[in-house]
């Protein structure tokens, strides 16, 4: 089993964070930061009090790397090559609900943007659309809870 997580233009340092400590938790392979996802080291070699505080260590056990969002498609393309299956965390035309999916062998999760979703050039790409089923009145939740809730689903 090998799983990588991909956050396409995630905001919220956060976020960022409590998905590396839940990445760490579920066995995730590596994290790639696409576009403006904050990381955990900046360019001038400060750590990210937010990303620190939030992941408790975790960008230490996880390996991690960063991307403009031009670079991401090449790199999916290259993962699919190698036997990954590319899931985009998305409600949409076609999506398979959580319940109904069976996790692949090879599998990069690709969670997106707190307010815009994954990004339209990388939804062309995916092999699969997943979904976690909404009950209540809201239409989604926070990228962190359903990263966890993703990775530990499918995970079993």
């Amino acid at each position: 089993m090998s799983t990588i997580v991909v956050l396409d233009n995630i905001r919220s340092a956060q976020n960022v964070g409590a998905i590396f400590r839940t990445s760490d938790g579920a066995g995730v392979e590596k994290i790639i930061l696409a576009g403006y996802t904050p990381a955990p080291i900046d360019r001038f070699g400060r750590t990210q009090p937010a990303i620190a505080k939030t992941s408790l260590g975790a960008t230490e056990s996880v390996a991690w790397e960063s991307c403009t969002n031009e670079e991401l498609v090449d790199r999916l393309q290259t993962y699919r090559t190698q036997g990954y299956q590319l899931v985009a965390v998305e409600q949409g035309a076609g999506s398979v609900s959580l319940y109904d999916f069976i996790e692949p062998e090879q599998v990069v999760y690709i969670f997106g943007n707190e307010v815009d979703g994954v990004s339209p050039d990388i939804l062309s790409i995916a092999d699969t659309l997943l979904e976690l089923p909404m009950r209540g009145m809201k239409e989604s939740l926070n990228v962190s809870v359903t990263a966890g809730i993703v990775l530990y689903h499918t995970g079993k």
